[in-house]
């Protein structure tokens, strides 16, 4: 059977949840495997686990029991490992990194930011911007709309500038927040996000790290900027004992299924 993994945590953790159900459907009963200094929480793993919204939930609903009481190191949705020997094997291997883990990420969450470009507003700031844009957008509506190749000349400026603000827009969001979080780490490129990044905030810093994000949104108007957060700190703690088998949902939209 192989075994489910839901988070790391230290083995004198006052609160872990044995016996809570966990995912699947009936759901398995969460165990606590112990080596050393550490535990794991684990279930066993249902067969054919897939990212529904009830088990995203019962996937959170563990770490968030554990969490409530202490540090925990979260695993991604779907972390499966073979076996709890396999668990615990890597448990002993990397003790130094997971206790250096939970050290650092004791009483700290993950707020994951992304942004993109409101289409209307960075058009018009791009315009504002560059006088040659202007100078043939006006030459074109003097003259009934332009020719055709000043129709494609003017589309590939406003494209090309566009680009040159979102290669400038994505760093700018990125180092207005980092001042106010503990640690930063740029995620992967998404398709239609200019930024997507996680921060790791005290939780007792919480509150500046949420005012210096309404910040950047009045600053800078033409970003649409979606917060997610407070999370377990995911994006901190890799590696973990186990791969995801399905999807990763760190902070995972829970409508999923």
């Amino acid at each position: 059977m192989s075994t489910y993994v839901y988070g790391i945590t230290a083995a004198s953790h006052p609160s872990l949840p044995e016996g809570m159900g966990g995912v699947g459907d009936p759901s398995r009963p969460v165990r606590i495997l112990r080596e050393g200094e550490l535990a794991a929480v684990v279930s066993d793993a249902p067969d054919g686990l897939r990212p529904k919204r009830r088990e995203l939930l019962a996937h959170q609903n563990v770490l968030s029991e554990i969490g409530a009481a202490g540090c925990v190191l979260p695993m991604r949705f779907g972390s499966v490992a073979p076996d709890d020997d396999a668990v615990t094997g890597v448990l002993a291997e990397r003790a130094e990194h997971y206790r250096e883990r939970l050290h650092a990420l004791d009483d700290r969450v993950e707020y994951n930011v992304k942004a993109n470009h409101v289409e209307d507003a960075v058009l018009h700031h791009v315009m504002a911007g560059n006088p040659e844009i202007r100078a043939l957008a006006e030459s074109n509506r003097q003259s009934g709309g332009g020719s055709y190749e000043d129709k494609i000349r003017l589309g590939e400026m406003v494209a090309e500038a566009v680009k040159a603000k979102e290669a400038e827009d994505g760093p700018a969001l990125e180092s207005a927040l980092e001042g106010v979080a503990d640690s930063v780490n740029v995620g992967p490129e998404s398709t239609g996000w200019i930024a997507n990044v996680s921060y790791l905030v005290k939780r007792e810093t919480a509150e500046d790290f949420l005012a210096a994000v309404e910040r950047v949104r009045k600053d800078m108007p033409h970003l649409e900027v979606r917060l997610n957060g407070p999370l377990p700190p995911y994006s901190f703690v890799e590696p973990g004992p186990a791969e995801p088998a399905g999807t990763a949902a760190g902070g995972a939209d829970t409508e999923a299924g």
